[in-house]
């Protein structure tokens, strides 16, 4: 399952980076703003969706001074396309189907 955690300040809580967007959003022409909170948002992919809020309260936040949400998050078609890869190259070393092939060092000389 994908999974997005939605993580913000607590009510109360001091938000600087909050209070600096409120600030400069009217300066940039944007008035009629209040109670700005920046938070962060994490997205992973775990086999046992279960186990979310125990990783959220030991160490994905800080439960003293931040909220949290866990939402399941789409995986869109292309995203699963690209991990297909067949073929690709790491440090000069060509890896196809599993096999790698060492580069070729030196030459003629």
């Amino acid at each position: 399952m994908r999974a997005r955690v939605l993580v913000r300040p607590k009510a109360g809580i001091l938000d600087p980076q909050g209070q600096a967007v409120e600030r400069a959003l009217p300066a940039l022409g944007f008035e009629g703003v209040r109670n700005v909170h920046v938070g962060r948002m994490i997205e992973l992919d775990v086999e046992d969706p279960g186990r979310l809020p125990e990783m959220c309260e030991r160490l994905l936040t800080n439960p003293l001074i931040e909220d949290w949400e866990i939402e399941e998050a789409e995986v869109e078609e292309t995203e699963v396309e690209d991990a297909e890869v067949e073929e690709t190259e790491v440090d000069g070393a060509e890896i196809e189907e599993g096999e790698i092939e060492e580069p070729e060092i030196g030459g003629e000389g």
